[in-house]
């Protein structure tokens, strides 16, 4: 990008919501019901997912032809609504791509805002579940030993459960015996807190609480990201993020729109509308 184009492409009062596929989408409604006034664009890169499974350069390259097409979408702000987005490409970005392409615009992450509730809790041991990339980049131990480093973390990873669940079969039986077989290593080592380290984990939100049992805290991640969010926004007012009554909500997607449709309302509780499918890879 050239400098040119750098001072040229102003920013629009657009929040950017991004993730590998529909995770994203457990965040994105609790920011529609939580900060409602705001104008927001949503982008699943579905046709590239799982990025759990993919080497860190994969992640990061993949995440910033996101944060590219968003930012020239007109986003003053970015939330990396995927943990292993954010585990292994969101410092890079705030620390190497911002300063040198986009100064005046900021990109945030899900992980520290979760260690940070966790961390405030008084237990001892906090279980995580997330894909290969997250578990494998000890990303939730480091944010939370920085914070209390009294608290034990046990991390497993749980690699099957966001293709089922992209895939529609998080209701089947098969999804529920492999969601058991993950979180039992958890369940033996006593853990007093879950942490669902991955934005697709909340649509089994239930059944997580069901097999973790009344005395292990699983709270909704969404909640969590979307409080944060609105404390963020009201100390950062140079952002230039306004209170808006139009209240645009477009959807992009990598893949078909009709998947992205039919399965992603089902994550939002809610109708979809203005939904495009995109090439990001050509910007």
């Amino acid at each position: 990008m050239s400098d040119k184009q750098n001072k040229t492409q102003q920013p629009k009062n657009i929040i950017g919501v991004f993730d590998s596929g529909l995770g994203g989408l457990t965040v994105f409604k609790h920011f529609l019901k939580d900060l409602p006034e705001y104008n927001y664009i949503y982008l699943g890169d579905n046709a590239r997912l799982p990025y759990g499974e993919k080497s860190q350069a994969t992640i990061y390259e993949y995440t910033l032809e996101a944060m590219e097409f968003l930012f020239k979408k007109g986003c003053n702000l970015i939330i990396i609504a995927c943990n292993t987005a954010s585990a292994q490409a969101l410092r890079r970005l705030q620390q190497e791509y911002l300063p040198k392409h986009w100064p005046d615009r900021r990109i945030l992450g899900v992980i520290r805002p979760l260690a940070e509730e966790f961390a405030n809790q008084k237990i001892k041991k906090i279980g995580v579940i997330g894909t290969k990339s997250t578990i494998n980049s000890g990303a939730y131990e480091i944010e939370i030993k920085k914070l209390n480093p009294n608290i034990k973390v046990e991390a497993t990873s749980a690699p099957l459960l966001v293709p089922l669940i992209e895939e529609g079969w998080a209701k089947k039986p098969e999804t529920k015996m492999i969601l058991k077989k993950y979180l039992h290593p958890l369940k033996t080592k006593q853990v007093e807190a879950l942490i669902l380290g991955c934005t697709h984990y909340p649509y089994l939100l239930k059944e997580i609480k069901n097999i973790m049992g009344r005395r292990i805290s699983v709270l909704d991640p969404g909640k969590i990201i979307a409080s944060r969010l609105k404390k963020y926004l009201d100390k950062h007012s140079e952002l230039g993020l306004k209170s808006t009554t139009e209240k645009t909500r477009n959807y992009y997607t990598t893949d078909d729109p009709k998947i992205f449709k039919d399965l992603g309302e089902k994550f939002l509780d809610a109708k979809i509308v203005n939904i495009e499918q995109v090439k990001i890879t050509e910007l």
